[in-house]
């Protein structure tokens, strides 16, 4: 079966009930026909259930979905994406390891490897996505355990080369750990690259509504076992209900992205020729500087935009305020199109220098564009842009 197919009719076993659409299993623990059979369970001699923190058959369908788009062995669920963002370091790195990451990061990853790992005596060393290969080989150290990347990146949408990373894992004997919730399994694969572990938020484009939170990290056999322990006992779980809301999405997922490329396309084509709007990025724009790379590693250009505007931040408010369709939130990956100012909201934690060094200007605008009909987007940018002048 192709992927789409197997997107919508894996699901737990049918009940007794006789049941179409997958049951949820709203449970927090789970009964044992006997004493034997608890203890078997229990030390592991017997698959099953026995407490939702651990394990429960609406998340576990959720997770065979992503495995199976993802391409990969094994995988956990987690409360949030950031919760498995964590987990994979947490679950693999120790004091005095280091790892080679991408500067251009999320700003609660960026916290992640500044602010908490460094307590433990975890260092890293930064890269710009777009270093040559032997820069990236120079910051191997002989304590390097784990190289991680997002690609494309939040908010600048800047691509790291996904074969050469995986050449130089390989070479290392490193985890090769890739955040891919820009670009989601229908856009990309960096299995595909060498990738053994792949990270996504599942609150995005997973859910495309909106509607709850979720992460979820998947990955060989091997590495996903200390990630399962570390979940198992420090308890970032998700919730059935969560897990059951994000299955049911993934089997519209494969539609949905094909509208949101196709709206993003149009936009950044769009907004390229709107007077008063600058240095507009989207991977599949000629105008990318990494636009040979995109076409190489991703099958379309996702649904993320970005732009500037000059006037500083009351230029920015003005535009926000003049915008009567599109949405001013933090989020991203929902059915409604959504901008926000990265340098005031999701990276404002950064230094100014940080900021500098990612170019997430003080008049940068992250677009996640939605399902709307585009015309009508298109003409809400145009209005907005010209009132707020």
């Amino acid at each position: 079966m192709k992927k789409q197919t197997k997107s919508v009719r894996i699901q737990t076993n049918r009940s007794q009930y006789r049941e179409h659409s997958t049951p949820l299993f709203l449970t927090s623990s789970f009964c044992f026909e006997s004493a034997e059979q608890g203890k078997a369970i229990f030390d592991e001699t017997e698959v099953g259930n026995l407490y939702t923190r651990f394990s429960n058959p609406s998340v576990q369908e959720f997770v065979d979905k992503i495995c199976m788009l993802e391409n990969c062995e094994d995988g956990i669920a987690t409360a949030t994406g950031m919760a498995a963002v964590f987990a994979g370091f947490a679950a693999h790195l120790k004091s005095g390891d280091h790892l080679v990451s991408s500067r251009a990061l999320f700003g609660s990853a960026h916290q992640i490897l500044t602010q908490i790992l460094s307590k433990w005596g975890i260092t890293h060393t930064y890269l710009d996505a777009n270093e040559p290969e032997e820069n990236w080989e120079r910051a191997v150290q002989p304590n390097t355990k784990m190289i991680y990347l997002e690609t494309p990146s939040n908010p600048g949408l800047e691509l790291v080369d996904m074969a050469m990373i995986g050449r130089l894992a390989k070479k290392y004997n490193l985890i090769y750990y890739v955040d891919n919730c820009f670009a989601t399994p229908v856009i990309q694969n960096p299995t595909d690259f060498g990738a053994n572990l792949i990270v996504h938020s599942a609150t995005k484009f997973m859910d495309g509504q909106g509607r709850v939170l979720g992460g979820i990290i998947t990955g060989t056999k091997e590495l996903i076992a200390p990630i399962r322990f570390f979940c198992r006992h420090t308890g970032p779980s998700m919730s059935p209900f969560n897990a059951w809301v994000l299955s049911k999405s993934i089997e519209t997922l494969e539609i949905r992205m094909e509208r949101h490329v196709s709206n993003a396309l149009k936009l950044a084509q769009a907004l390229e020729k709107i007077e008063g709007i600058y240095n507009v990025k989207y991977p599949y724009l000629k105008s990318h500087p990494q636009f040979e790379l995109a076409k190489k590693q991703m099958r379309s250009g996702g649904a993320l935009v970005t732009f500037e505007i000059e006037g500083g931040f009351e230029r920015i408010n003005r535009f926000s305020k003049a915008l009567k369709i599109v949405s001013l939130s933090s989020n991203l990956g929902d059915s409604r199109t959504i901008i926000t100012n990265p340098a005031t909201t999701t990276h404002s934690k950064l230094s100014k220098e940080d900021k500098e060094k990612l170019g997430i200007i003080e008049g940068l605008i992250r677009v996640s564009v939605g399902l709307e009909d585009i015309s009508d987007i298109i003409k809400d940018f145009k209005q907005a842009v010209k009132k707020s002048a």
